[in-house]
């Protein structure tokens, strides 16, 4: 298949509702927030959610999570070297070919990117997806519970039975993230159109399946994903410009809904844009 041939810009507005999206471990789990007071979620977070999407699609992910590992590897590293095409590249010292290889077996490889610092050869592979980070749309606010535990967790545990602890939810949000795909970096990695779709796809059903304590379900959801296609390799636009085009803005100081906000777009010339509502 042909690597993508036009430049690809996206964003998604989702909202979040007494859950925690991206809980800080520095700060105590607390959802993250900058110095403003507006919610924050890392890109590495939303690049997650992107490659557990995929696999749920049936695609091969080279960094998956320990609770949805499919293949047994405890490693990254015993991952690659079930692949006897890397094993050759890594005994011949080529980087080109082990490249090409781990691109074409791994979908989140080819789209993101992959650093492989392995003692016979390093490699460093640029992926043509890029993300930003998801920031609220208004300061979030934030409660804190108090939990205890109903059973020790050993028998040994010195700690009594109602040892508390702490959790934390976002009480509503409105976040917004960016994203472009670089046709120059897909050549390079083999990033095809039919990958880019599968991306869009992730992205429209980003919080199936990602349910826990601290996210349930219906918690968080995709209201709109939105899709510019240029009609060149180079774009007829920056993607800094094309993002400005959409403004999300709170209607009030203290949103409890989607429709306390305001989504205006700036159609741009010679340039369509797609939009989806979230599933």
């Amino acid at each position: 298949m042909k690597p993508l041939q036009n430049k690809i810009d996206f964003a998604v507005v989702f909202t979040v509702k007494n859950a925690n999206p991206n809980g800080d471990p520095l700060n105590g789990n607390r959802p993250r927030q900058n110095y403003d007071g507006y919610g924050e979620v890392s890109d590495v977070c939303l690049k997650r959610k992107i490659r557990n999407r995929l696999q749920d699609m049936g695609e091969s992910i080279f960094v998956q999570s320990n609770d949805r590992n499919l293949d047994g590897f405890k490693s990254l590293k015993d991952r690659a070297d079930s692949v006897e095409g890397l094993k050759k590249a890594q005994k011949e010292k080529d980087p080109q070919k082990f490249t090409e290889v781990a691109c074409s077996t791994w979908v989140d490889v080819r789209s993101f990117g992959q650093v492989f610092a392995w003692d016979k050869l390093s490699v460093g592979i640029r992926g043509p997806v890029s993300i930003h980070p998801a920031v609220s749309v208004h300061p979030i606010d934030i409660s804190s519970l108090q939990i205890t535990k109903s059973v020790n967790s050993t028998s040994s545990d010195k700690k009594g039975a109602d040892t508390m602890g702490m959790k934390h939810r976002v009480d509503f949000g409105v976040y917004v993230f960016y994203g472009s795909i670089n046709t120059q970096l897909a050549e390079k990695t083999g990033f095809t159109n039919e990958d880019a779709q599968k991306i869009k796809e992730a992205l429209l059903t980003l919080f199936e399946n990602d349910s826990s304590s601290a996210r349930p379900d219906g918690s968080m959801e995709v209201h709109k994903v939105y899709w510019w296609k240029h009609h060149s390799k180079l774009g007829q636009y920056s993607s800094a410009k094309v993002h400005r085009s959409l403004k999300v803005e709170p209607l009030t100081d203290e949103p409890k809904s989607i429709d306390d906000i305001k989504i205006n777009l700036d159609q741009l010339e010679d340039l369509e844009v797609e939009f989806y509502d979230g599933q």
